[in-house]
């Protein structure tokens, strides 16, 4: 049986205006309050980072793309599909492609170990995967985590605090992600064409953070304003990886589902 509330309203009509704004008040706290329960914290090993390089254009990215939803349920995994646009010219537009996400593939070429951009192309933590259907993506070998991170919604802002260990890199950067899950496509030419495609994880914005030198015990405080709105046919994951500078690969990861 639900309580039941009873408010008692003032009779005299100068009082009335002055009790609905008192209500109207209180309301507002407990809506703000709602507003800022949307956080998450790191884990004391960090998750592993799984990022899909993919295409609608591309014959071959299917199984990876089917692969990928498998981890939805893997709490010990941030997974991301960025959806490049190179293939765009063979006849189907990818509607997730962007030159973005095509550009920052070509840039972790220089340090995953991968000698050029390809499609399907899995990289986990930082490094070139081959032999993703079979990757083992958590162990409980792996460190404690270097970097720790909160996350916490302000409104429509999301703000973290990444705070660097003694172990930590000596320069960190980042980026935050907006992945949904989902997603169908019937593709109507190109490669795939008569294909009905199935995504999860995709990526719908992207911004990376500038490098900073990061000194033990300190605090760096970055904050994200999606450019997309939440589509509850569609639910998504806002996601901060945390690198090392220096080698692109990343220390630490957290992920929000609001």
């Amino acid at each position: 049986m639900r309580p039941r509330f009873r408010v008692a309203l003032p009779t005299s009509p100068r009082a009335i205006p002055l009790a609905i704004a008192a209500l109207s008040a209180l309301v507002g706290v407990g809506s703000a309050r709602a507003a800022d329960a949307c956080s998450a914290t790191s884990a004391r090993v960090a998750p592993s980072v799984v990022e899909l390089y993919t295409s609608e254009g591309c014959s071959s990215c299917p199984p990876a793309d089917r692969w990928l939803s498998t981890l939805k349920d893997d709490p010990s995994v941030v997974a991301l599909a960025f959806h490049v646009d190179y293939w765009d010219r063979l006849g189907w537009k990818d509607r997730f492609a962007s030159p973005a996400f095509t550009a920052r593939q070509a840039a972790e070429q220089a340090t995953n170990g991968a000698r050029f951009s390809y499609t399907p192309q899995v990289v986990v933590d930082g490094r070139d995967r081959t032999d993703w259907s079979r990757a083992r993506l958590a162990s409980t070998s792996r460190s404690p985590a270097s970097v720790d991170v909160a996350v916490v919604q302000r409104g429509d802002r999301f703000v973290a605090t990444v705070t660097a260990a003694a172990a930590s890199p000596k320069r960190l950067a980042a980026y935050w992600a907006v992945t949904e899950q989902g997603h169908s496509t019937a593709v109507r030419a190109g490669e795939n064409e008569g294909a009905t495609l199935h995504h999860d994880f995709v990526v719908r914005d992207y911004e990376p953070v500038a490098a900073w030198a990061a000194r033990s015990g300190a605090a760096e405080t970055i904050a994200f304003t999606p450019s997309t709105r939440s589509d509850a046919a569609h639910p998504r994951s806002i996601n901060l990886v945390v690198l090392d500078a220096a080698t692109g690969r990343p220390v630490q990861a957290v992920k929000v589902g609001c």
